[in-house]
């Protein structure tokens, strides 16, 4: 296992929180530049003037991961090769190789610890049952990175087994990471499953990382810790090689500071993959030249949104939330944005019920069915199926904190028997909940998008396959973050992502959070 605390260079503690280098833009005029909060085309600016070099910026987020990784838990490994692939790319940089002007030439990235890597990383769910378990190869998003340049940073920390082990853990908890917490509030819920992939962007731990959803986990974690998550449409992005829930369900995103990095990534780790079949259908949806040509500050311009008041924008008359989003809507419309209000999704409440929906029972049988198939599929691992694993939490109960958190999901998808005709009519149950619901408000109101906050709304767009995009929205009185959530049909990435960067370029919202490790450790 890597040691996280392991800087691979004594120059590195000479570094400040914050680097300043002079970079200049325009030939004599020179400017700060800062690596905290820096985007994607910041730090490649960067590099083109020669002021920061990739060793340097790994460098800088390794020595952030040691001071603040203690108290936020964010990171649960630090790749060894790091150092030595920002030597590389640096190399490549100044002998122009090919693929050096890619965006993420580069780029460290931290991937959540669900997405396997061939590599000197673990890749473990966040449980010690994995730990030491040999993949074939790498997650197809990962060939797609590596192909585009990036830097594996390492893994990201994360709800153990995606938050279906026990239904008692805390969001943000695993045995191998411990408790992942909310950079902004401390006691506040950094939500999950992809927690540690959004606390280390949102702490400037890393630019870029890379979570995944079954039902919330890229966008509730997103919104919680005051970044942009985009919840791909199911098949965009590969889902071989990620530690498996539901192949129905599983989606692939990027988790950034900013809508643009976002959709840097989603055009790296978008379309086809053989070891995923529902890539070849979904990858039809790439649009030509990608998704980057969406990125429009005036991408509300004539976009129809529906709101859903019951039971999405059901705040007390007058509280902060309610203010908030009035604004926010105000704000929409000066855009130019047409909102059709007071929409009602047909069966809303059974959708976010996960029992009568049917969701519960369906993602059981297949959590069980799909796990199976991934353990067997592994060079080596001591652990082959799911019942191993529950062998193995038994076996290591005091390591795997049993006691506390029982393992309740996983013997209740262990008593599962495939898919019979209980699931059958549950899956049927949710495809028309969706076609019924979410598809048909979408299609007889023609909608870009639909706008909700995030906590409730999740299962409306995790049931269909649906995409969603995230964006920061604002804090509560404690200063808890929350966001906003823009939602639509398969394949309309591309005016979801205009839609959300016109919101954020709009509002600006976003700020970093302000850890003082030292004093946090007393209260952690």
């Amino acid at each position: 296992m890597a040691n996280i605390f392991s800087p691979g260079s004594s120059s590195l503690f000479s570094l400040l929180l914050m680097i300043v280098l002079p970079i200049s833009s325009s030939g004599s005029h020179v400017h700060a530049f800062s690596i905290e909060e820096a985007t994607i085309r910041d730090i490649q600016r960067a590099f083109k003037h020669s002021r920061l070099t990739s060793r340097k910026l790994v460098e800088f987020y390794i020595q952030e991961i040691s001071k603040l990784n203690p108290v936020l838990r964010g990171v649960i490994e630090v790749n060894p090769d790091a150092l030595y692939q920002a030597d590389l790319a640096d190399k490549e940089r100044r002998t122009r190789a090919r693929g050096s002007l890619s965006c993420l030439h580069g780029i460290p990235i931290l991937l959540k610890d669900s997405i396997a890597t061939k590599d000197k990383l673990n890749t473990t769910a966040g449980s010690f049952a994995l730990l030491g378990s040999v993949v074939r190869r790498d997650a197809g998003v990962v060939k797609k990175l590596r192909k585009a340049g990036a830097i594996i940073l390492g893994k990201a920390s994360m709800s153990e087994w995606s938050s279906f082990r026990s239904l008692t853990a805390p969001e943000g908890w695993s045995a191998r990471g411990g408790q992942g917490k909310n950079p902004y509030v401390l006691t506040a819920d950094p939500c999950g499953s992809s927690s540690g992939s959004a606390i280390s962007v949102a702490s400037n731990m890393v630019a870029v990382s890379l979570g995944t959803e079954t039902d919330g986990s890229i966008l509730c974690p997103a919104s919680a810790n005051s970044v942009v998550g985009i919840k791909p449409t199911v098949g965009l992005t590969s889902s071989a090689g990620v530690i498996p829930i539901s192949h129905r369900q599983d989606t692939i995103g990027p988790i950034c500071r900013t809508v643009s990095d976002a959709v840097y990534v989603l055009d790296a780790i978008a379309g086809l993959d053989y070891n995923d079949k529902a890539t070849g259908k979904a990858s039809r949806h790439i649009p030509y030249g990608g998704y980057k040509q969406f990125l429009k500050p005036h991408g509300l311009k004539g976009k129809r949104l529906g709101i859903v008041r019951n039971p999405f924008f059901d705040f007390p008359i007058g509280s902060a939330l309610t203010q908030a989003f009035e604004s926010h809507f105000n704000t929409l419309r000066e855009q130019g944005a047409v909102l059709v209000d007071n929409l009602e999704i047909a069966n809303v409440n059974v959708i976010l019920n996960y029992t009568t929906s049917g969701e519960a029972i369906a993602l059981l049988a297949e959590l069980k069915l799909s796990l199976n198939v991934y353990l067997k599929e592994l060079v080596s691992s001591p652990v082959r199926s799911l019942a191993d694993v529950i062998a193995f939490n038994q076996n290591f109960s005091n390591l795997e904190m049993i006691k506390e958190f029982p393992q309740d999901i996983f013997l209740a998808a262990e008593a599962t028997n495939g898919i019979g005709d209980i699931q059958k009519d549950a899956l049927e149950s949710l495809a028309n909940l969706s076609k019924n619901g979410f598809e048909k408000l979408m299609k007889e109101n023609k909608l870009d998008a639909m706008v909700t906050t995030i906590a409730d709304t999740v299962p409306v767009l995790a049931i269909g396959g649906f995409p969603g995009i995230s964006v920061p929205a604002g804090y509560d009185k404690e200063g808890v973050p929350f966001g906003i959530c823009f939602g639509g049909l398969k394949g309309k990435e591309p005016k979801l992502n205009e839609i959300a960067y016109g919101f954020e370029h709009a509002t600006k919202i976003r700020k970093p959070p302000s850890v003082n490790p030292g004093k946090s450790k007393e209260n952690a």
